[in-house]
């Protein structure tokens, strides 16, 4: 039993934690460089790489009407349609950068980039605190490595703001749990993540903090420690940064509190076939993906846990023997998405965001339990090369997508667009059968969309283009004749062109 007996200076607390995953010189700088790759690649991506059909295009194109409308109450689906589906701090952010650098990818991506930086900086100095720098720069590298995260860190969506208040909440109240002193600061900063996720996505983000604080309040028999929190000027505090806008948008566009919250947060997740998205299609999955969404958005280090399970003996009385409850901790918080929406019917893989930044830190810390200061040379080659591995593939779809964007086969209309503007700028565009966001985005809000070929009639007899899908071209072409010229295939769509510049096109 000797090999599962902690001592009181083993077990990680805010007083007697130390240097638990000691790096050399050599070790802690390899990691800074790591890290340091991993941001300057997935910046070359925020502008190189397109808007892609449906999510990130349609968010930044909610984004792009806000500027041009000024409307910064109600994000718009379309022009004068409301968009009801989130809260608009994601918009608000890539609104914003876009108003400070233009109507661009770089805009509409750079402070949600901002927010990733702010997660890792958060997650980085709670962690350094409770373990140690080693541990901490390793957790950091692990987030930042992982596929989900990288990928989210400027990725026009709602998610990765509103895992910035769930990880604000969650470090501010651990602070607050375990501090014997009066710390109104953190106890605060916990409704403010409150209210940025009640922004950035809505109730949900209090159900994901709510539920790994209650269940280790329960297990750990600490829950007296929530009579710390400031819990009348916190609520104030969070309701005066909440309750403005939401009133404002009911009182704009009356029943979006009705949709938001009935439809979105119950309806989305409890009827397996919910028909009430006024903004697209439920995404039925089966019971329990969830978990099968974990594993595949934390790779490559979900893979890492693998050979925790073969020392259960260890992994037990590690959690067995942790006075502050710190390992259960992490791991409610980590396993809070899964336990929400197992099972819910409508989900995206997306949603196990929340909880990345506590696996990562779970992750080290049960390295640092099993193998401490005898790290296997084998485990540190490792953990280089799965973060490279990311460096490596990002950086490939990076740089492929600048010089040779036709080599990746990404949803998105960018070059289409691009060749359209080099044909004939003045031409409107058609998408036929069905709306495209990045192609909206890229022509700002001009691109429309033709239902079928009945309509080919009455369209104007001006310059237009009409953009078909390869697999509906040759049941077109027939219909189209010689009044349109083929310019390409460009993604998923052939470019057709009916014009004056049609000649010099043939040519």
């Amino acid at each position: 039993m000797s090999d599962i007996t902690y001592t009181q200076s083993q077990i990680i607390t805010k007083t007697t934690s130390g240097e638990r995953l000691p790096l050399s010189r050599t070790g802690f700088l390899t990691l800074v460089w790591v890290l340091a790759g991993l941001g300057l690649v997935r910046l070359v991506g925020i502008f190189t790489l397109p808007f892609t059909d449906t999510t990130e295009a349609r968010y930044a194109e909610i984004a792009r009407k806000m500027v041009e409308t000024q409307d910064w109450i109600t994000p718009q689906f379309a022009y004068d349609v409301p968009f009801w589906g989130k809260p608009p701090l994601h918009t608000w952010l890539s609104a914003a950068g876009m108003e400070i650098f233009g109507i661009n990818a770089f805009g509409a991506r750079i402070l949600i980039f901002a927010c990733a930086i702010a997660i890792l900086a958060l997650m980085y100095r709670w962690l350094r605190d409770e373990m140690g720098s080693g541990a901490a720069l390793s957790a950091v590298v692990v987030l930042s490595s992982s596929v989900l995260f990288f990928g989210a860190s400027a990725f026009v969506m709602t998610d990765l703001a509103m895992t910035l208040g769930i990880v604000l909440t969650m470090t501010s109240a651990w602070r607050v749990f375990t501090s014997d002193e009066d710390n109104l600061k953190h106890g605060l900063l916990v409704f403010v993540g409150l209210a940025i996720g009640l922004m950035a996505k809505g109730p949900v983000a209090v159900v994901l903090c709510g539920i790994p604080l209650v269940l280790w309040g329960l297990t750990s028999g600490r829950w007296r420690a929530f009579g710390k929190l400031p819990w009348l000027s916190g609520i104030a505090l969070m309701l005066a940064l909440v309750a403005p806008w939401y009133i404002a948008a009911e009182l704009k566009t009356p029943g979006f509190l009705n949709y938001f919250i009935i439809g979105e947060h119950f309806e989305r997740f409890t009827v397996s076939d919910w028909q009430g998205d006024l903004y697209g299609n439920g995404h039925e999955q089966p019971k329990g993906a969830i978990w099968v969404g974990w594993v595949l958005t934390f790779l490559p280090w979900s893979l890492a846990f693998i050979p925790s399970l073969f020392k259960p003996r260890k992994v037990k009385g590690a959690f067995a023997s942790d006075a502050d409850g710190w390992r259960s901790y992490l791991l409610f918080w980590a396993l809070s998405p899964m336990i929400l929406f197992t099972v819910s019917a409508n989900i995206l893989v997306a949603y196990t965001l929340p909880g990345l930044p506590a696996s990562a830190a779970l992750l080290v810390c049960l390295y640092a339990d099993l193998w401490g200061d005898r790290q296997p040379r084998a485990f540190r080659a490792i953990f280089v090369g799965f973060a490279t591995f990311i460096i490596a593939v990002g950086g490939f779809y990076a740089v492929t997508a600048g010089v040779a964007p036709h080599n990746i086969k990404l949803r998105s209309e960018r070059e289409l667009v691009a060749k359209l503007n080099e044909v004939d700028s003045g031409a409107a565009l058609y998408y036929l059968g069905k709306r495209s966001y990045s192609a909206e985005f890229y022509t700002s809000g001009q691109a429309q969309v033709l239902p079928d070929l009945s309509g080919l009639s009455q369209l104007p007899d001006t310059p237009h283009a009409l953009a078909i899908r390869q697999r509906d071209e040759a049941a077109s072409a027939t219909r189209l004749g010689d009044d349109y010229v083929r310019i390409g295939q460009y993604g998923r769509h052939v470019l057709f062109y009916h014009g004056s510049a049609a000649q010099e096109v043939e040519q």
